[in-house]
């Protein structure tokens, strides 16, 4: 049983990571799949700090929470569905009626200030601000699981923030209208046979379905980046599942919320308030874990390989993209992706990632974004000069050399021995040229 137990840890923890596309399988790849896409999601659950992430957006959350649903209850309010926006939010709480009364107390004062003029200037800047700040922390977030570096740019950033302040009560107003429109179908279909059973399980789908829609829609909008619509839709359905379940058990634990009372009182629901808050967060960041690790499989093949690769075969790799870049290049083709490098060289995605930014950082290639926005790699240096000698210098000279040990008298020697095997090397390298190294696959 010991063995046997070793045997599937050593295939979870190693093996499996060595599975490439091409090689023999002896478990259906989408298993496969499946196995290493929980396991970045655990480890990234850890890795990542989930839950402290889900506290800090739990704080902003809670600051934003009246600025946000006056600005929903504002948009709403101009077609006169107050009530149905306040039954959507009620449910949305499970029903915890001290929470929604507490806040809706005080939203109705901030638009009855706002309406009366006594807030403007500073307490409309800061409304906003409380706002957009809320979602540019769900967006760092976002961004930081996904490990994107590169935040929007200020215009875009405004644009796409109002855009999805205006959007949400509209989303609010249509699950509303939807789950009344299904909820009366159903009314209607219950004398009929077939159609009843039908329509009740529509209803109980509904929320379900739009919960799904949610988080798909913030997997794929929120991060800095391209997000496949069909990792996010897995993600989007577990995550809205799992909220779901959460949901009908805080509502049936409103039970005990009479015990509480007993020692809290009033005071009782903003702890479970807070509670929710945290959960639902920690839900949904465990959901863009999935997205991210679902879209990325095979950034961690070989990874602890690739984090102790030898300096020879870094060489070799950084030789191999290189020949591949110039041929495509003088054959005059559409150049390479990384992507594209890694499946027909066979290396790690997460190595040939490696090797590539080290060739840009030498000045050896160059980015070029493509007609999709790919970004694609050609050469920076002329390839008919462009020689084994050359790449080998340029990789040797990377970096800092300017330390206070004496190369020029005491350890002399030492560097001299070193400089003379470099150019001996140098001389059998230094008319082979990297295009000629690589004949390509391409028929």
């Amino acid at each position: 049983m010991s063995e046997h137990f070793k045997k599937i840890w050593k295939f979870l923890t190693v093996d499996m990571w060595h599975i490439t596309e091409g090689d023999e399988l002896r478990i259906p790849p989408l298993l496969l799949n499946v196995l290493k896409a929980l396991s970045i999601t655990v480890r990234g659950i850890f890795n990542q700090k989930l839950t402290i992430r889900a506290s800090t957006l739990t704080y902003s959350t809670l600051l934003a929470v009246v600025p946000l649903l006056a600005i929903v209850f504002a948009i709403g309010r101009g077609f006169g569905l107050d009530e149905l926006m306040v039954q959507q939010i009620t449910a949305a709480l499970g029903d915890n009626t001290e929470v929604v009364q507490f806040v809706m107390g005080f939203v109705h004062s901030y638009l009855e200030e706002t309406k009366n003029g006594v807030i403007i200037g500073v307490g409309i800047v800061l409304l906003l601000w409380t706002v957009l700040n809320l979602v540019n922390n769900i967006e760092v977030t976002f961004n930081n699981i996904w490990m994107v570096k590169k935040d929007r740019d200020p215009a875009r950033m405004f644009i796409d923030y109002l855009a999805l302040l205006l959007f949400m009560p509209l989303l609010l107003l249509f699950s509303g209208a939807l789950s009344v429109f299904i909820s009366t179908l159903a009314d209607e279909a219950e004398s009929y046979l077939l159609l009843g059973p039908l329509a009740k399980f529509f209803v109980k789908l509904t929320p379900f379905a739009l919960t799904w829609l949610m988080f798909t829609g913030l997997y794929i909008y929120i991060p800095n980046t391209k997000v496949k619509f069909k990792n996010a839709l897995v993600a989007g359905i577990l995550a809205g599942t799992a909220y779901q379940l959460f949901q009908y058990l805080y509502i049936s634990g409103q039970i005990w919320v009479s015990r509480y009372n007993a020692i809290y009182g009033s005071f009782a629901a903003l702890p479970l308030f807070l509670l929710w808050m945290q959960v639902a967060w920690t839900i949904c960041l465990i959901g863009v874990e999935l997205t991210y690790a679902s879209q990325n499989l095979t950034k961690y093949d070989f990874e602890v390989e690739t984090r102790h690769v030898s300096r020879r075969y870094s060489d070799f790799v950084s030789l191999l993209i290189l020949s591949m870049v110039a041929h495509r290049f003088e054959e005059g083709r559409a150049p390479y992706t990384a992507l594209e490098l890694s499946k027909e060289g066979r290396i790690p995605i997460r190595l040939t990632q490696q090797s590539i930014n080290e060739l840009m950082e030498m000045n050896l290639l160059h980015e070029k974004l493509s007609d999709d926005h790919e970004s694609t790699y050609l050469p920076s240096v002329d390839i008919a000069q462009l020689t084994v000698a050359c790449v080998l210098d340029k990789r040797n000279r990377k970096g800092k050399e300017n330390f206070k040990v004496d190369k020029e008298v005491q350890f002399q020697p030492q560097w001299e021995a070193l400089m003379q095997a470099y150019e001996e090397g140098y001389k059998n390298a230094s008319h082979v040229l990297v295009k000629d190294l690589y004949h390509g696959q391409e028929s």
